[in-house]
């Protein structure tokens, strides 16, 4: 090819679509009819939008939400643009693309997009500040036994590098008030107390903690409070902002169901200067949040499908789908309740609950009640057996049908009976 061809050629390609710089976060994911409003002929479009495995039902959707379509085929678009810009894209557009994403996704959640990083998972996100807090020997934290495994390890962890000092409590699967949950850590707190972590959704049960309440105690005695909120996002409505913690993380690819590997992390901005990153950054500017964000090079489309997710959720509307989890989890535990032999380890009250709950059998361990669900009945669950709790976590989506669920509380009922 002759040198002017070629520039001619390769003119018209950079000025092509292909090559447009920023991801248009504010598109609404296509292809989607607006539908009636809440009745189940809407959630039988809905389950329309996800691509289930027949060979099972899958009661599991705590470990990593199933992607609906809409977004999945955005989520493969950029893949593909990515792909093909390569390194184009990532010395010229990822940047600003990120912080439009960011600013999406600090509308969503309810709090300033200085104050939000997109991390890659909640451990990510909460570890970094349990190993980035300027700890001194003689400190304390406060967790609680049904907390995640692996930030009660980083603070293990931080024990034994900076002589922190941890003390657990054990939160009841049904307490009588909110104030019986603040008191539990309002017990443990002494004058070297710092930073107390708590659940927003308890991972193994389902059950939602009063978070402001414990950060307003918590406060009046200056201790700070990091909230994992893993199964929170996109699971019910709440703002940040509302809750008054200091810290909160949360996984993407739970219930906003983006692409694995997403995560977001706040940072109220008074507290940002003295968190250490977990990978030291070029940005030397204290009070920047992005200085804690460095992870080094990331699959940067699942960052873009982050939008295509709140396009989602916000086209179905999130409080209709907090009142579609919220009404299936009631469905089945009202069935079983009361039934003989059988324990649910979620409280009764609706407001204490959502999505999630556990339930287990006097007369049969937890992992053998998975292995009985799957291998007789083929319903996917997993087995929760620590703390105070032995069941199966049972995390069901928009696109369970309640006929799937009257399965599953047939299939409880016989089993307590073996």
């Amino acid at each position: 090819m002759k040198k002017r061809t070629f520039l001619k050629t390769f003119g018209t390609a950079i000025a092509s679509p292909l090559f447009i710089s920023s991801y248009n976060y504010s598109d609404p994911i296509n292809n989607l009819t607006e539908y009636p409003d809440f009745d189940s002929e809407f959630w039988n479009k809905i389950r329309d939008h996800y691509d289930l495995k027949p060979d099972y039902i899958n009661l599991e959707s705590g470990y990593y939400n199933i992607i609906p379509k809409p977004t999945l085929d955005k989520h493969i678009e950029h893949v593909k643009r990515i792909n093909l810009e390569g390194s184009y894209y990532m010395r010229n557009d990822r940047l600003n693309d990120k912080k439009l994403i960011t600013n999406r996704l600090a509308n969503f959640v309810g709090c300033d997009s200085n104050s939000l990083i997109i991390t890659r998972n909640t451990t990510e996100s909460l570890d970094l500040i349990i190993g980035g807090f300027p700890w001194k020997e003689g400190d304390e934290a406060i967790y609680a036994e049904q907390d995640y495994g692996a930030m009660k390890v980083m603070f293990e962890q931080v024990s034994n590098r900076y002589g922190v000092n941890n003390k657990i409590v054990s939160v009841p699967n049904h307490p009588k008030s909110d104030e019986e949950i603040v008191s539990l850590y309002e017990s443990k707190i002494t004058a070297n107390t710092k930073l107390i972590m708590v659940c927003h959704m308890v991972n193994i049960t389902g059950q939602i903690l009063p978070i402001k309440k414990i950060c307003d105690m918590a406060h009046k005695y200056g201790v700070e409070v990091m909230v994992d909120g893993a199964h929170c996002v996109g699971h019910f409505d709440f703002k940040i902002k509302d809750l008054n913690c200091d810290y909160y993380g949360s996984s993407l690819h739970k219930w906003l169901a983006t692409p694995l590997g997403a995560g977001l992390l706040f940072v109220n901005p008074k507290h940002t200067s003295k968190i250490w990153p977990l990978l030291a950054d070029h940005n030397k500017n204290l009070n920047d949040i992005d200085r804690l964000n460095h992870i080094g090079t990331h699959p940067v489309h699942i960052d873009l499908a982050i939008a295509d997710a709140i396009d989602y959720i916000e086209w179905m509307g999130l409080k209709r789908k907090e009142d579609r989890l919220r009404f299936i989890q009631s469905y089945w535990t009202k069935k079983l309740r009361h039934h003989p032999n059988v324990v649910i380890n979620t409280p009764e009250d609706q407001t204490r609950c959502c999505g999630i709950a556990n339930v287990g059998l006097k007369n049969m361990s937890s992992k053998d009640l998975a292995d009985k669900l799957f291998k007789e009945f083929k319903i996917f669950t997993v087995a929760i057996n620590y703390a105070n709790v032995n069941g199966c976590r049972i995390s069901p989506n928009v696109f369970t049908t309640t006929n799937e669920l009257n399965h599953f509380v047939d299939a409880i009922k016989s089993l307590s009976q073996v």
